[in-house]
C-alpha cells in the first residue's frame, strides 16, 4: 500500500504546474447561477482527457419539485447542466462519491476587490478570484486526486462517482438532481472550504419571511395608528428569545468555541411608504438555523408555534397575527459519527501525511452534504481546502500548496475506502490503529 501512495504524493508533485492551470480556466469563468455552462465544459473537457465514464444533463425541474427538499428560484435549469463522472472499479470494494458545486456567488461589489474578481491571479502561492475557496480548488483537487490514481496504474475494486454541480449556492437542487438520478455509494466527501478541519456535523438553515401589520394613520396624530415598525421590535426581541432557547440546548462538545450554534438572523427589514405616515405593514426576512440532527419540519414548527404565540406577549397580534412563510434557499443539517469508517479513513491519511493532529469541528454552515445523509442515508464528511473567512468575500483566494495536500489526502483515501484490485487481502488495514 506504500508503494501505492508513494506513487500518488508522486504524481501530484509532478503535475502542479498543469493543475494550477485547471484552476485558472474555472476561475476567469463567472460561474453565477445560471451561467454555470462555460466552467462546466472546462471541467468536461478535463474528465474526457481522463477517459471516465461521462453523465451530462440538465435537470428537469418537473422531476425534482415535489421532492420535500427541493428548492430553487429557477423557471428551468436550461443551459446548467450538472456532470457526474465515474471512474469503474473491478467490484467488490466500497464505492464514494465526490461531490463539489461549480456555482459562485456573485462577485459585489468590485471597487472593493484588490484583484479583478475573475483574473485568477497567482501571488505568493495563492489563487485570487470569485470561487477559488468556495469551492473551485476543492472541486480540482478531487479532479486531481482521480487523475493521480487513474495515471499512477491504480485500479481500485470500488466506483468513484466525481459530482460536479449545480445551484448548491441556492440550495442544492443539482446535487437533490443527482441523487433523483440515481446516484449512490457507501461514502461521500465535500471537499468545502474547511482549512483542512473535518466538519462530521452541519446545521441546516431556512429562509423565512415575516409579516408584521399595523395600522396607518397621519404621523401628527400617530396615537390614533398602530406602528408595524413598533410592533416589529416586539417580533425581532421573541425571535432572540427564541435564538438562546435553541442554542441553551446545545451541548455538543464539536460546538466548542461557537457563540451561537445555529443563529436565527434578520436579513432584511422593510416597512413603511412615507415619513408622515404610520407604517401599517413591516416585512421581516432572516435565515433561521437547524441543529444537526433536527428534523426541518419540527424545527419550523418550533418557529411557527413561537410567533403564534406573541398574542401573550401583546394582544395586539391576537387580532393582527404574524404571517410566517417559508421562502427561498433551504440547507438540511447532516451529521456522522465520528468513529464512523469513513471518518476513520480520511482521518488516517490525514495523520500519516501531514504527521498532524487532525481537528474535528461542527461546521457553522450548511452545504450539500445534509441531503446524502437525509435522503440516501449514507455516511458524509465535509474537508476541504480554502478558509471560510475568505468565502463569499472580496479577494477571495485559495493556498495552493493546501489544494494539492487535499488531493494527496483523498486519493489515498480512496485507495483505502474503495481498495486496490491488486491488494492482498489484510493488507492496509488499520482498524486498532490510533489516530493521534
Amino acid at each position: 500500500m506504500k508503494g501505492y501512495k508513494k506513487s500518488i504524493q508522486d504524481y501530484i508533485n509532478n503535475n502542479k504546474d498543469k493543475t494550477i492551470k485547471l484552476l485558472e480556466r474555472l476561475v476567469k469563468e463567472d460561474s453565477i447561477s445560471g451561467n454555470e455552462s462555460k466552467a462546466q465544459a472546462i471541467v468536461v473537457e478535463k474528465l474526457r482527457e481522463l477517459e471516465l465514464d461521462l453523465d451530462i444533463w440538465e435537470p428537469a425541474i418537473e422531476e425534482i419539485k415535489d421532492h420535500p427538499y427541493f428548492i430553487s428560484a429557477r423557471e428551468n435549469f436550461d443551459g446548467s447542466p450538472n456532470v457526474v463522472a465515474t471512474l469503474k472499479g473491478t467490484s467488490g470494494g466500497k464505492s464514494m462519491i465526490l461531490n463539489g458545486h461549480i456555482d459562485v456567488v456573485p462577485e459585489g461589489n468590485i471597487q472593493q476587490w484588490t484583484y479583478p474578481p475573475y483574473g485568477a491571479i497567482v501571488k505568493d502561492n495563492k489563487l485570487y478570484g470569485r470561487g477559488a475557496t468556495d469551492m473551485k480548488g476543492g472541486n480540482v483537487a478531487l479532479i486531481l486526486a482521480i487523475e493521480a490514481i487513474k495515471q499512477s496504474g491504480i485500479t481500485l475494486k470500488g466506483d468513484v462517482h466525481f459530482q460536479s454541480v449545480i445551484e448548491e449556492e441556492s440550495g442544492g437542487a443539482g446535487t437533490l438532481a443527482a441523487i433523483l438520478r440515481g446516484y449512490k455509494a457507501d461514502g461521500v466527501i465535500i471537499p468545502e472550504p474547511t482549512n483542512m478541519k473535518f466538519f462530521i456535523k452541519q446545521q441546516g438553515s431556512m429562509w423565512f419571511r415575516l409579516k408584521v401589520k399595523g395600522k396607518v394613520a397621519h404621523g401628527g396624530t400617530r396615537y390614533e395608528g398602530v406602528s408595524a415598525i413598533e410592533k416589529s421590535l416586539l417580533v425581532i426581541q421573541q425571535i432572540q428569545k427564541l435564538e438562546q432557547l435553541r442554542n441553551d440546548r446545545i451541548d455538543d462538545p464539536l460546538y466548542d468555541g461557537v457563540p451561537i450554534p445555529i443563529p436565527i438572523n434578520i436579513g432584511t427589514i422593510n416597512g413603511g411608504t412615507w415619513p408622515s405616515s404610520v407604517s401599517d405593514l413591516v416585512t421581516l426576512e432572516g435565515r433561521y438555523g437547524v441543529a444537526p440532527n433536527e428534523k426541518m419540519e419540527d424545527a419550523k414548527k418550533e418557529f411557527e408555534r413561537w410567533i403564534e404565540n406573541l398574542g401573550n406577549l401583546d394582544e395586539w397580534f391576537l387580532d393582527y397575527p404574524v404571517e410566517v412563510e417559508w421562502f427561498g434557499a433551504r440547507w438540511v443539517p447532516g451529521s456522522v459519527e465520528a468513529d464512523n469508517e469513513l471518518v476513520k479513513t480520511l482521518l488516517h491519511n490525514y495523520h500519516h501525511i501531514t504527521e498532524q493532529k487532525p481537528i474535528i469541528e461542527a461546521a457553522p454552515w450548511g452545504t450539500d452534504g445534509g441531503l446524502f445523509t437525509q435522503v440516501l442515508d449514507i455516511p458524509m464528511i465535509v474537508f476541504g481546502p480554502g478558509e471560510t473567512k475568505v468565502a463569499h468575500y472580496p479577494d477571495e483566494f485559495i493556498d495552493l500548496d493546501q489544494m494539492f495536500l487535499a488531493a494527496e489526502i483523498i486519493a489515498c483515501t480512496l485507495i483505502d475506502w474503495c481498495e486496490v484490485q491488486e491488494q492482498h487481502e489484510g493488507e492496509g488495514e488499520y482498524e486498532n490503529e490510533e489516530v493521534l
